[in-house]
């Protein structure tokens, strides 16, 4: 899953791809560098990041979205926890709904995921960016993470969506404190009982450069490329990253390895 940013703020990509010209472009030179689906967002979740209003929201992800579905038959997925995007960008040709919120913040995203049939990648945080990393502690993380999943599941499921096009993701860096990340990723395997294909977003997030004493975050690259390769090991299926061809190397090779296959028999 490549990252497409259209934001002026995002924590690494802010203000890289505002024009519809380049976000275009990226998508596609993410596609030529083995994207199997592209993730569009309008709004910054970075920790401590601002809401952005429903209609500046939609001016930058609905052009980009028609633009590229013109372009390409990649799946593409639209990041957002507002409903009225989401609604717009599907009809727009996005197939998927990217909601950090695990549908905890707009009540309707549900029904317009069913209504649209699209899919859902569904994603554990203790609350709005703004906020949510004054809140890390937690009695037992991992279990409040699978139960908060299994209830976002759920509430995906009485809408009506389709279990077939559901996707988990334990919101690394989303209310959880640099230890906390590192104990998901040491349980990845555990998410495997709610019975869901898992995804994984490490890319470039600031545990990485606690760890690699790194403040910039387009210099975290290979600390990415061991948590995918960590993931693969473990059966995370989807990958959300920035640098597509790197991680899809690092995991074609991990995938090699688990698997005991040679490349060309897993393309």
């Amino acid at each position: 899953m490549g990252v497409l940013n259209i934001t002026p703020d995002s924590f690494s990509d802010g203000g890289q791809y505002l024009s519809v010209a380049a976000a275009v472009q990226q998508g596609l030179t993410m596609q030529q560098d083995g994207a199997g689906l592209l993730d569009i967002g309008g709004e910054s979740t970075r920790p401590g990041s601002l809401p952005v209003s429903t209609t500046e929201e939609l001016e930058r992800v609905v052009p980009v979205i028609e633009k590229l579905r013109q372009r390409t038959d990649l799946p593409i997925s639209v990041d957002t926890s507002k409903a009225p995007v989401a609604r717009a960008a599907l009809a727009a040709g996005a197939n998927f709904v990217n909601d950090i919120s695990g549908l905890s913040f707009d009540p309707e995203m549900a029904t317009v995921a069913a209504e649209m049939g699209a899919g859902l990648f569904l994603m554990h945080t203790s609350g709005r960016p703004e906020i949510m990393q004054r809140q890390t502690k937690y009695r037992n993380l991992l279990a409040e993470v699978v139960a908060s999943l299994q209830q976002s599941v759920d509430l995906a499921l009485l809408a009506g969506v389709d279990r077939r096009r559901l996707a988990v993701d334990p919101g690394i860096g989303f209310g959880k404190s640099a230890l906390g990340n590192l104990e998901l990723l040491q349980h990845l395997n555990e998410l495997h009982q709610l019975d869901f294909p898992v995804l994984l977003g490490t890319s470039r997030k600031s545990f990485l450069g606690k760890i690699l004493n790194q403040d910039d975050p387009q210099q975290r690259l290979f600390g990415t490329l061991a948590t995918i390769a960590l993931g693969v090991s473990q059966g995370v299926q989807i990958f959300r990253v920035h640098d597509v061809r790197p991680a899809r190397e690092a995991a074609l090779v991990a995938w090699a390895i688990r698997e005991q296959k040679l490349p060309e028999l897993i393309h």
